[in-house]
């Protein structure tokens, strides 16, 4: 009896030792981490002040990476639930079709099976090689130089008209996935841009073949997607492993058609060198190089902006850029993204199906609403880069081009001589 009261007596004064650790207080070393950029729930710098975002990927997660070299998905979730439910429920999102770790179980092989909306087929993305990413681009194996052919001789026609020479550009994107046979859709059902209903049983993406991310700037490309914090007011931090990551990622996609293209394009037109180190580099520096954004420093470059997306922080918070599939469906395979159906097309009769590879849709990342995006389904990193650099450099902020049947707008929004922002606009 005595050890009764004395237990009642340390419940009712805060002292129980049993307390479940979840409830306890975390730092943020002390949290599991993903090898993809998402929001956790924690302090950030002194600087920073608030609660938010994971920071850089840093090198105590190579531990980790050893010991799972690939990760598998089953349904639509991997790691990180508890922390981006914690998030949810800081900033008044708690919804009832978010997950809970309970739909999810670590197995003793080093998989992880988790489950949310209606189970998908089993996928596994090999990660293993990425460690190699970040040794010195000399030191890396790349893929073999596509031949300079007259087929990458920009024509007088496709000199004298952009969306010829975009259309070209659709034509030589050799790595671009088919519908159905390296990947699977589903659209739901369609709303209107102010629609805030998730019209989406499921998720958007039911499978993508494992080949495609075997593909080596596809490999390269998802390499790069967790250096960032997608709080827009948060200054990065760039180290030297991820700056090796951005050049050897350079060096992959100009080997292959839509770059190679890209710079006899621009070339021709006096606007960048003719010699390719040098228009490698350009590269590099319009898509990597850190500017300004939400008033700070040093906080955004093109390639965070419009390829991994970033969380506006000043009045009320929103998604800006996030136009990649790749990045789409890796973060809705995590839990961050939640697809909630298309936006009606402006032309009746023209809705979307499994098919389709340029869709208009809405969704929530990290619970957090983008109300419109649209995104290109299927498309190689490199060809997208090209089209946009293509853009950037001899386009206006609208760019009315054909890319095989699809009639789009590209717009392109600049800040100096920097890419502000830059996607795709279905026409019709």
């Amino acid at each position: 009896m005595e050890g009764l009261i004395k237990g009642v007596l340390d419940i009712a004064l805060g002292h129980d030792d049993n307390r479940d650790e979840e409830s306890a207080p975390q730092s943020r070393d002390e949290r599991s981490r993903s090898t993809w950029a998402q929001v956790v729930s924690g302090e950030e710098d002194a600087g920073d002040r608030r609660q938010g975002y994971a920071p850089n990927r840093r090198d105590d997660e190579e531990e980790g990476r050893s010991r799972r070299q690939e990760w598998e998905v089953e349904g639509s979730r991997i790691s990180g639930q508890r922390q981006q439910g914690e998030y949810r429920s800081e900033h008044g999102h708690n919804r009832n079709h978010w997950a809970t770790e309970e739909g999810s179980e670590e197995k003793n092989d080093g998989w992880e099976t988790v489950h949310k909306k209606p189970p998908r087929r089993k996928h596994k993305v090999q990660i293993d090689n990425w460690g190699g990413y970040k040794r010195p681009p000399s030191e890396q194996n790349y893929s073999d130089e596509v031949e300079v052919g007259a087929e990458l001789e920009p024509s007088e026609d496709e000199l004298a008209d952009l969306s010829r020479a975009c259309n070209k550009l659709w034509e030589l994107d050799l790595n671009r996935l088919v519908p159905g046979k390296d990947y699977e859709i589903d659209c739901g059902e369609g709303k209107r841009v102010s629609g805030r209903e998730d019209m989406a049983e499921g998720c958007l993406f039911s499978w993508v073949s494992e080949d495609a991310f075997r593909k080596p700037t596809f490999s390269r490309f998802c390499s790069l997607l967790d250096n960032y914090n997608p709080d827009q007011g948060s200054r990065e931090i760039v180290t030297a492993e991820e700056r090796q990551e951005q050049a050897a990622f350079v060096e992959e996609i100009s080997r292959t058609a839509p770059i190679k293209y890209l710079h006899k394009y621009l070339s021709s037109n006096g606007v960048t060198p003719n010699d390719y180190q040098d228009f490698k580099r350009l590269l590099t520096s319009l898509w990597f190089d850190l500017y300004g954004r939400g008033g700070t420093s040093g906080s955004s470059s093109a390639f965070e902006h419009v390829f991994v997306g970033e969380i506006k922080q000043r009045g009320q918070q929103e998604v800006s850029g996030f136009h990649n599939w790749l990045q789409f469906y890796l973060e809705e395979a995590k839990g961050a993204v939640d697809y909630q159906g298309y936006i009606f097309p402006r032309r009746r009769g023209q809705f979307p199906d499994s098919e389709t590879q340029l869709l208009t849709i809405q969704f929530e990342w990290n619970g957090i609403l983008k109300s419109v995006s649209s995104t290109l389904i299927g498309v190689s990193p490199e060809f997208e880069l090209a089209l946009y650099t293509l853009c950037f450099f001899l386009g206006g902020e609208d760019n009315h081009v054909e890319l095989g049947p699809y009639p789009i707008n590209i717009k392109c929004y600049r800040l100096g001589n920097k890419i502000g922002s830059v996607f795709p606009v279905a026409e019709s």
